[in-house]
């Protein structure tokens, strides 16, 4: 059931605990309108508090999953009445920030359905989320040099060395060249390609193994992965890893329900209460 009224963003529910997003505006390639953008960045807000939802997958409808910038129906900003023009490009800027920012943010894993096209922002997207699965059709541009401007925009050059190392990320931005679905899961910028009538239960069953686990533990996890991008050191950062896996050992039954399971030859059911 489609939970979301606005249509440009249709948020379901296609299993227990999985909430599936989806960019709806498949006639401009789901392309980053503010029309679009701006409910995004709101459905995201509610689901990182909806506790029912434990995996998010974000894909886009048709053939793309984002086409970046929309230079031909941009939408509109909200609350920018009276504002020069310096000021409303940095509240714009600010609202694709945002999402970028919300999907890292977000307490439940995300995970990137890339049905098609992820180009210039649409690439962004991608990276922010914490897994990337690609259909067969899929390819991938960092479109800002081939527009005359920069490839640099709402984080790439900051994920993307980290996703596929700095030779690879350097050649990528700087020639604005495709890379196809195979290409970029031999370069780890997806975990893994699938055929595209089988992306969507692809992830299903990711999200599904996923919200098996520890709530705090699926999200100590993203946390600590996402710090680890940014530590200063290994021994600081170690730290930081230990003291969450104390937290849910000490206060949680969650290892021995683990231990017992496998005693049992039965699935673990971590209630994440001691």
């Amino acid at each position: 059931m489609t939970e979301q009224s606005d249509t440009l963003v249709l948020v379901d529910r296609p299993r227990p605990h999985v909430a599936l997003v989806t960019l709806n505006r498949p006639e401009r390639m789901n392309s980053m309108a503010f029309d679009v953008m701006v409910p995004l960045r709101d459905a995201l807000d509610e689901l990182t508090t909806d506790n029912g939802v434990r995996v998010v997958v974000l894909t886009g409808a048709g053939r793309g999953f984002s086409s970046g910038a929309d230079h031909k129906s941009a939408g509109s900003v909200p609350h920018v009445a009276g504002l020069t023009r310096p000021t409303f490009a940095l509240r714009s800027m600010e609202v694709l920030d945002d999402v970028i920012l919300a999907i890292r943010k977000l307490h439940q894993p995300v995970i990137a359905a890339v049905n098609g096209a992820a180009i210039g922002g649409g690439l962004c997207l991608a990276l922010a989320c914490d897994v990337r699965v690609a259909a067969g059709g899929a390819y991938f541009r960092a479109a800002g040099i081939n527009n005359g401007l920069t490839a640099s925009e709402l984080g790439l050059s900051y994920l993307l060395p980290k996703a596929i190392g700095t030779s690879r990320a350097f050649e990528m931005m700087l020639t604005g060249r495709d890379v196809d679905a195979e290409e970029a899961e031999r370069i780890g910028l997806v975990s893994r390609t699938v055929p595209g009538e089988d992306l969507l239960e692809t992830c299903y069953e990711m999200a599904a193994r996923m919200a098996s686990f520890s709530r705090p533990g699926i999200e100590l996890t993203k946390r600590t992965l996402w710090s680890g991008l940014e530590a200063g050191s290994l021994e600081g950062h170690m730290q930081a890893e230990g003291l969450g896996q104390l937290y849910v050992r000490l206060l949680t039954a969650n290892f021995e329900e683990a231990v017992a399971a496998r005693a049992q030859n039965r699935p673990a059911v971590f209630t994440d209460e001691k």
